[in-house]
C-alpha cells in the first residue's frame, strides 16, 4: 500500500497539522482507481470518521473532532484521545464534498451545550470544566427530509448520549430530542432504515430496537444481536458480540450486515483496531459468522460513492506514531496499540459482492488493510 499524498514538510513529524497538503489531482486520480487506500483530509484531528452521500449530492463528513479554536503542536498530532490529555472537543464539526477530494467546511450544528442533557442537568455542566465535556463518534443520518444526529459521551453527564432531530432539511438547530432519556447510555449508537421504511438504532455490542414512527421510544424492549462464533478472547476465553463497540448496519443484496470494531488480541488497545461483519437474512438475527472485513479499519464507515464503488472510512488510532507500511502484513503487533493510518481522514477501498448463492463476501483491496495479521486471535 501506498498513500497518494502525504505532508508537504515531509514524515519527520517537523511540521503541524495545519501544514499538510494534499494534490487534489493525485488524490482525484487514486479514488478513480479504486485499488490502494488514499488520505483525503489531513488538516484536522479526527476519529471515528463518518461519511454519509445525502441527497443533495454532497458527501458530508464528521466524526470525533477537536474544537475549532484548537490548535494542536505537533507533539499532540497523535494523542488517544483518552484520559485527561484528550483532545476530543464537544462538538459534531461537519464538512461537505461534491467529489471525497474538495472539502468544505459546514460549520459546527450540535454541541452538547445545545443537547437533552444540558436542558436536564444544568449543574452537571456548570460545574464540569469545558475542557472535560467530550462528544465522541457523531453519525449524520437523512432519513424522512431531516438530519438526524446521534452520538456518545462520557461527560460532562456520564453516558449523555444524544438523538437530535432538525425540524428542516437543513442541517442546523434548533434540534428536537424525541427519544429524550431512553438516549441515556447507549454507546457508540448507529441508525439504520429499512427499505421498508422502519428505523432501528443500535449500539454497544450490539443491542437493537426498532424506533417508534416518531423516534419517541422503542417499538419494544432492545435485543442483543450477534454473530453465531464466539469471540476468542486475549485470554483464551470465549465471548459473544461482534466486537467492542463501533457497530453499524447496511443491507447489501438483501441481506442485513453487522459491522463492529474489534482490537486484533481482543484486549483493549493491543494490536490492531479492525473491523468485522456478520449476516443475517433477518434484522434481528439469527446471524452468521464473524468474518472479517480489514485490518486497521476499526469504527470506519462502509459507504458507497456515486459510481457506487465501496469505500470503508480509516483513521489514526494507536499508541504510537504510524508504522511504516513496510513488512507491516506479516508483522506480529500483539504488545501495543498500532496503525497505519495517518492523523485524518483515510478512505480505503472495499470489494463487496453478493455471489450467486446469496453470499455476502467483503473485504479491504488494499493488501495492507486485507489479512489479519499474526496478532489476530481468531483464525479466518
Amino acid at each position: 500500500m501506498k498513500y497518494i499524498s502525504l505532508f508537504a514538510c515531509s514524515l519527520a513529524f517537523n511540521c503541524t497539522v495545519a501544514n499538510a497538503q494534499l494534490n487534489a489531482d493525485q488524490v482525484r486520480s487514486s479514488l478513480q482507481a479504486h485499488q490502494s487506500a488514499v488520505l483525503v483530509k489531513d488538516d484536522i484531528w479526527i476519529r471515528d470518521p463518518y461519511i454519509t452521500l445525502a441527497p443533495d449530492g454532497f458527501y458530508y463528513l464528521t466524526g470525533t473532532t477537536q474544537m475549532p479554536t484548537k490548535q494542536s503542536a505537533e507533539s499532540a498530532k497523535y494523542n488517544v484521545g483518552l484520559g485527561d490529555s484528550s483532545q476530543v472537543g464537544w462538538q459534531v464539526r461537519v464538512w461537505k464534498s461534491p467529489d471525497l477530494v474538495d472539502w468544505k467546511y459546514a460549520g459546527a450544528p450540535f454541541s452538547l451545550e445545545n443537547g437533552y442533557w444540558a436542558l436536564q442537568n444544568q449543574d452537571a455542566f456548570k460545574n464540569t470544566p469545558k475542557r472535560k465535556w467530550h462528544l465522541w463518534a457523531p453519525e449524520l443520518h437523512f432519513i424522512n427530509n431531516k438530519w438526524v444526529m446521534v452520538h456518545t459521551t462520557p461527560g460532562p453527564v456520564k453516558q449523555g448520549s444524544n438523538l437530535a432531530v432538525s425540524r428542516t432539511a437543513e442541517l442546523k438547530g434548533p434540534f428536537d430530542f424525541p427519544l429524550k432519556d431512553l438516549s441515556k447510555g447507549l454507546h457508540d449508537p448507529s441508525l439504520f432504515k429499512d427499505t421498508d421504511g422502519k428505523v432501528y438504532i443500535i449500539w454497544g455490542n450490539t443491542q437493537i430496537a426498532e424506533l417508534k414512527p416518531d423516534m419517541s421510544g422503542f417499538v419494544a424492549a432492545p435485543q442483543p444481536i450477534h454473530p453465531s462464533t464466539l469471540r476468542i478472547m486475549g485470554d483464551g476465553s470465549k465471548k459473544e458480540g461482534i466486537g467492542h463497540e463501533g457497530c453499524t448496519i447496511l443491507k447489501i443484496g438483501g441481506k442485513y450486515v453487522l459491522f463492529g470494531t474489534g482490537w486484533s488480541t481482543n484486549k483493549g488497545r493491543k494490536g490492531s483496531y479492525n473491523l468485522y461483519y456478520t449476516v443475517a437474512d433477518n434484522i434481528k438475527g439469527p446471524y452468521g459468522p464473524r468474518q472479517f472485513v480489514g485490518r486497521f479499519l476499526g469504527h470506519g464507515t462502509p459507504f458507497q460513492d456515486k459510481q457506487g464503488r465501496w469505500w470503508c472510512t480509516a483513521f489514526y488510532n494507536a499508541n504510537v506514531p504510524p508504522l511504516s507500511t513496510e513488512g507491516i502484513q506479516t508483522k506480529d503487533l500483539r504488545d501495543n496499540a498500532y496503525t497505519i493510518n495517518k492523523q485524518g481522514v483515510t478512505l480505503v477501498p472495499l470489494d463487496v459482492k453478493v455471489t450467486p448463492d446469496g453470499k455476502i463476501e467483503i473485504k479491504a483491496l488494499d493488501p495492507d488493510y486485507a489479512k489479519p495479521g499474526p496478532d489476530e486471535v481468531q483464525k479466518f
